[in-house]
């Protein structure tokens, strides 16, 4: 089961890297708070409860489709062309964008919620479409191709826990150097690792893809 845990700690990673609402209020908290190198881990401790919620949720609510041979297969071929373009679209804009990450962030210029880092890591993954998107497809095709239920309980925690590494190692040290006055990461460095991780989503897709049609799920 341990390439469960690797392949989702890998896409949690990729999903990270990018640029989103959850790393611009990472990095605000970790300017305006006083012990602003905890931020990250507040935040991603709501994160991973309300993913942890969503999961349970998504598990229990397509219990009926799960004996369902045919959403089996959709969805597992579903998810994994979403991976694939979610890759290529990565790969395109890093390519095309002069890409840099603005660690100096002002209250002006960050829209929503701005209180508790707990509860805000929990409303801002909530407020973000891509986020429910990515749970109602990816995620829950990542579930049907791993055979992932709650008959499967480690296999199960080891999806949970994969994912949410792949959060902490790179939202935990981005909150520190933010905190100990960082200003910006290589941006070199930082497009070539978004490239690595896109393209490795885009062959993971391609490998959901060929599972489910290869060895279909049962019911």
């Amino acid at each position: 089961m341990i390439d469960i845990f690797v392949f989702s700690f890998l896409v949690a990673l990729t999903g990270a890297l990018t640029p989103g609402p959850l790393l611009t209020f990472t990095i605000y908290k970790s300017l305006k708070q006083k012990k602003g190198y905890l931020a990250g881990i507040f935040i991603i401790l709501g994160h991973a409860t309300i993913e942890f919620i969503l999961i349970l949720i998504l598990l229990a609510g397509a219990s009926f489709f799960f004996q369902n041979i045919i959403f089996l297969t959709l969805i597992g071929i579903i998810g994994g062309i979403f991976l694939i373009i979610f890759g290529f679209l990565v790969v395109r804009d890093t390519l095309k964008a002069d890409l840099s990450v603005d660690f100096n962030i002002e209250d002006n210029n960050l829209k929503g919620y701005k209180g508790n880092s707990f509860v805000g890591g929990i409303i801002v993954s909530m407020s973000n479409p891509y986020w429910t998107f990515w749970w109602a497809v990816i995620g829950l095709g990542f579930l049907v191709n791993f055979n992932i239920t709650f008959a499967t309980p480690i296999g199960l925690l080891l999806f949970f826990i994969g994912h949410e590494l792949g959060d902490i190692v790179w939202y935990l040290p981005i909150s520190t150097f933010v905190y100990l006055g960082g200003k910006s990461l290589n941006p070199k460095i930082y497009k070539y690792v978004l490239i690595v991780c896109a393209g490795f989503m885009m062959v993971f897709g391609l490998y959901l893809i060929l599972n489910v049609l290869i060895s279909p799920p049962q019911v």
